[in-house]
């Protein structure tokens, strides 16, 4: 469902600024101008319809029609309508059937904002003013309308107004225009159209109550409040001016009287006008001193003087307003406890309004706005329009018409108001099934309270029973239809109706009832029910229900039956005779014993599927350990076959062949380039090159530890982390990090180093460290999280210590109900975020849209999509719901991701008497994410520590045979003997 003001609902804050004007604030001054000097004649024209002919009148021909027309050329220059020509008749057939199309569509839902704007803007541009102000109309009745909307529709109606009763009708649409918003624009547009009344009988009352009510309204707003004064100040000016030339005439009575009553009203504006804080106050208190005749007086100046200081503590939140975007709500935010605390009413309710004309569709602020004024001002007329504005602005939001209607209760408004506006509530299609529930709860307790149970029979009463029927009936059929929910599982609207019965109308056969009632609908199970039951018992009932209701409890709970049992027991032991104890002990004692039974074949149960799942990772884990044996083993052996073939190709004899087991473990510990150096070895047998002596087995080791060393090492200083972050799921094969990461970080601020992790072998490892130069820097690089890095989505998150922080994990998404965010699945592969995001502009404004990937960057087939308000959200979910997308058949809710189950963290299995596993054990990148071992199980035993002499050191190990009778070494002269003998 679409709500109000969709789009912003105020111009930007802005500030008077001096200097030269551009184009637009020309215009601006010459509207000004315009509206004055129409300002000035129409007083003039009213003045001499006063004074009578005594009056030489200085501009002649002027009326009252002339002053009208002239009026509303001046309001309507800045937005005329305009005149549109159609060349082609094709395109007006087109509107007509836009037109057509939107009217069925708002038949079909007539809470479609967007669907009313787009009417209203065809209907005008076809030039149907009838059917444009009955769109209009309706619009109104559901919906607030913008400041923008407003002007357009007066400014029509100006230009339309004829007589006097046309004028009425423009004085009824400014009334309605005020309430909806706090718009100085609007009732500047208000007291310079009545204005142009003024010659008409009360005109002049008119205008000073248009202009006195816009004061208290808007007059406190230090940014657009001087306008409203500077008219008014006009106004006044304008009608001593007309009346000076016969002031001479007059006598000193009927002077006093007239002109100079009227001097002092201007007099009094000025001064009302210093001792408010305002923009460009200089300037007035100096307009002030050339327009007066005598001195400005002490009080004034003082009053000016405060009204300066306060200025410069309003400031600071004025600038944060004027240099922020909309909706600016931060700052506003700041502004209103700002203003609460120095605890000025009017203050605080002009920042609340200011707030709410950019923020109108945040129900918090709403309920603080009305909050402040229920509990503070308590002023029935002020209280009920807020309220009545919170619940157009955000009818999905129960708790704005739960606080409506203890409002219209508290100021005592008649009883069938109230009902209208819960019937209207229950048509405001909110998201949730518990919505419906609180909102029933709210007009229950309403009506409980009308009802006077001292009388056995009222028809207040009458109506709280058929409520509570009919509440119970729209539950069952209407909510539980739509949500597939009831909203009220634990049946409190009958538990609180069983209460009632019971409690206030003595009537515990009906609470039996609807107590039984409740445990049928799967409530039964659970002590607490039957617990609440019994006390209700207890409280109204007699023993005998009550040792009933236990023994039944007994019988049926599941969750808690030892409570159950043990409240039993209490009461027998009170209250029950020795057969009813031993009725009581044997039921509890069978259904405890029952119960354990139970509860230990399920834990058998869910032991031996604890047992399967550790046997099946054990056979996954075994699995992959042969896997990767045989991987390894079918690599040696490849290496060994090319070794083989390339001695055979050379002149047998030529080279002295070192053992294999020696070779390979030089291959992995010395890279290739520096193997073919150290580890060939020339021979004499034919005595074509020098020997060359092996280097010993130390120094082979030295070797490979210091081209181990050369392999660069990442060093990460923990201090820095605050500008740091850690970037991951980077594709393997990117080639120089450094280089392709530093353009893309760099637009977030200052990149002092970026340091990629590689393997012992020099591979890029797929994560980095990138070091900002200040903090804001890495702040604003955790929104690059997600964006594609050759194909991958790059993970960044913040630098943390995770031995200091264990359980510190990064989510950037939040994880709770998001009444405006939709989750949709089902999507095809196929489907791009264009493709998607075209489909969900249908239903409302898009803010974001997120499709779901994998760590590789392919998608899942769901998306998130996040809209301006909650209306739109639900309106989309009503019709998305079951779309088809390219032979898919999507699901699309409201976002309320269940909450995951934290793992309980296993104890470390310990070995009894085993030693500790030293961290070399594990390989040189310590413990992996399996611990496999590759030597079977058979081969394998348990490793005892070497035993220590008594007195001295411990004895060496006895070397086999085998070992000790080692065959001497064979040069390649014996291996040629050899094969020649053969």
């Amino acid at each position: 469902m679409a709500t109000a003001s969709a789009t912003s609902a105020s111009e930007p804050e802005a500030e008077p600024k001096s200097g030269p004007k551009t184009e637009g604030e020309e215009d601006e001054v010459k509207a000004a101008r315009t509206r004055r000097k129409v300002l000035s004649r129409a007083v003039a024209a009213a003045t001499y319809k006063t004074m009578g002919p005594e009056w030489d009148q200085q501009e002649e021909g002027v009326s009252d029609s002339d002053g009208g027309e002239e009026y509303a050329m001046a309001s309507s220059a800045e937005s005329s309508p305009g005149e549109y020509e159609w060349e082609y008749d094709e395109e007006e057939e087109k509107n007509q059937l836009e037109i057509e199309r939107l009217e069925e569509q708002l038949s079909i839902n007539v809470y479609d904002y967007n669907c009313h704007v787009d009417l209203i803007r065809l209907l005008r541009l076809e030039g149907e003013l009838t059917k444009v102000r009955m769109a209009r109309q309706k619009m109104s009745e559901i919906f607030p309308l913008t400041e923008e909307l407003w002007l357009e529709w007066l400014h029509d109606e100006i230009s339309m107004a004829l007589d006097g009763l046309d004028r009425e009708h423009v004085y009824d649409l400014f009334e309605k225009a005020v309430k909806d918003y706090i718009c100085p624009n609007i009732w500047l547009e208000y007291g310079q159209y009545s204005v142009g009344g003024i010659g008409q009988k009360g005109g002049l009352e008119k205008v000073r109550s248009v202009f006195e009510r816009a004061l208290s309204s808007v007059g406190l707003h230090m940014t657009k409040g001087l306008a409203i004064w500077e008219a008014y100040r006009e106004f006044e000016s304008a009608i001593v001016e007309a009346a000076r030339p016969i002031a001479g005439f007059l006598s000193p009575f009927d002077r006093e009287q007239t002109f100079d009553s009227q001097l002092e009203k201007v007099h009094s504006l000025f001064r009302r006008q210093l001792a408010i804080p305002l923009y460009d106050m200089e300037a007035t208190f100096a307009e002030y001193e050339e327009w007066s005749e005598d001195p400005v007086p002490e009080s004034v100046i003082q009053n000016y003087n405060k009204a300066l200081q306060q200025l410069e503590k309003y400031k600071p939140y004025e600038e944060a307003l004027l240099q922020a975007e909309a909706p600016r709500l931060a700052e506003y935010q700041a502004y209103i406890e700002f203003e609460m605390k120095i605890g000025d009413p009017a203050r605080i309710q002009l920042i609340f309004e200011r707030a709410l004309v950019e923020n109108c569709l945040v129900p918090d602020l709403w309920i603080r706005y009305s909050q402040y004024l229920d509990r503070q001002l308590k002023v029935k007329d002020l209280v009920l329009s807020v309220h009545n504005r919170a619940v157009r602005n955000c009818p999905w939001t129960v708790a704005l018409w739960s606080r409506y209607l203890l409002a219209m209760e508290r100021h005592g408004v008649d009883h069938q108001v109230i009902s209208g506006t819960f019937e209207k509530a229950l048509n405001a299609g909110f998201i949730q099934a518990t919505d419906y529930v609180e909102i029933w709860q709210a007009y229950l307790d309403y009506l409980r309270r009308r009802v006077d149970f001292k009388q056995d029979s009222s028809k207040e009463l009458e109506e709280l029973r058929s409520t509570f029927t009919r509440a119970l009936e729209y539950l069952k059929q209407e909510v539980e239809e739509r949500f597939n929910e009831s909203g009220d599982p634990s049946c409190m609207i009958m538990q609180n109706w069983a209460r009632i019965e019971a409690r206030l109308c003595n009537n515990m056969q009906k609470a039996r009832e609807l107590w039984d009632s409740i445990m049928t609908k799967g409530n039964a199970k659970y002590a607490n029910m039957w617990l609440e039951y019994y006390n209700l018992e207890r409280a109204h009932g007699d023993t005998q229900h009550c040792r009933k209701a236990l023994h039944r409890a007994v019988q049926c709970t599941s969750d808690y039956p030892e409570h159950v049992c043990e409240v039993l027991l209490t009461m027998e032991r009170t209250e029950g005779t020795l057969e009813d104890w031993d009725i009581a002990v044997q039921k509890t004692e069978t259904r405890l014993a029952r119960v354990n039974e139970q509860r230990m074949k399920a834990a058998e149960k869910e032991a031996a599927l604890l047992q399967q799942e550790e046997e099946k990772a054990e056979q996954r884990k075994k699995a992959r350990a042969e896997k990767k044996a045989l991987k390894k083993k079918k690599k040696t052996r490849d290496a060994d076959k090319s070794k083989a073939d390339e001695d055979d190709e050379k002149e047998w004899g030529d080279d002295e062949e070192e053992q294999p087991a020696k070779r390979r473990r030089m291959e992995n510990n010395i890279p290739p380039a520096a193997e073919a150096q150290d580890m060939e070895v020339e021979t004499g047998l034919t005595a074509r090159c020098a020997p060359v002596d092996v280097d010993p087995p130390p120094k082979q080791k030295e070797k490979a530890a210091s081209l181990k060393r050369d392999v660069p090492k990442v060093p990460h200083d923990s201090s820095k982390d605050s500008i740091t972050v850690f970037v991951s799921n980077l594709p393997y094969s990117l080639g120089e990090p450094d280089v392709k990461l530093r353009p893309l970080f760099e637009t977030c601020g200052e990149v002092v180093e970026i340091r990629p992790i590689f393997s012992n072998r020099g591979d890029f490892r797929g994560y980095c460290y990138v070091e900002f130069k200040e903090e804001k820097s890495a702040l604003q690089a955790l929104e690059l999280d997600r964006k594609s890095v050759e194909g991958r989505p790059m993970f960044v998150s913040p630098c943390v210590d995770k031995s200091k922080n264990p359980d510190f994990k990064v989510f950037r998404y939040s994880t709770a109900l998001e009444k405006h965010k939709l989750f949709i699945s089902g999507l095809p592969f196929s489907c791009t975020k264009e493709e998607l995001e075209e489909i969900c502009k249908a239903h409302g404004t898009v803010k974001d849209l997120r499709l779901v990937t994998n760590r590789a960057g392919k998608p899942k087939g769901l998306a998130y999509v996040e809209y301006e308000n909650e209306s739109q959200a639900s309106q989309a979910v009503m019709k998305m719901d079951g779309m088809t997308i390219k032979e898919n058949v999507i699901k699309v809710a409201i976002s309320n991701p269940p909450q995951r189950k934290v793992p309980e963290k296993s104890e470390t299995r310990k070995v009894p008497g085993g030693p500790m596993v030293p961290r070399q054990m594990y390989g040189a990148r310590g413990k992996g994410r399996t611990q496999l071992s590759l030597l079977p199980r058979a081969l394998q035993r348990p490793s005892t520590a070497a035993p220590q002499a008594e007195n001295g050191p411990a004895p060496r190990p006895v070397v086999a045979a085998s070992a000790a009778t080692e065959a001497p070494k064979m040069s390649n002269a014996d291996f040629a003997k050899l094969l020649l003998r053969k």
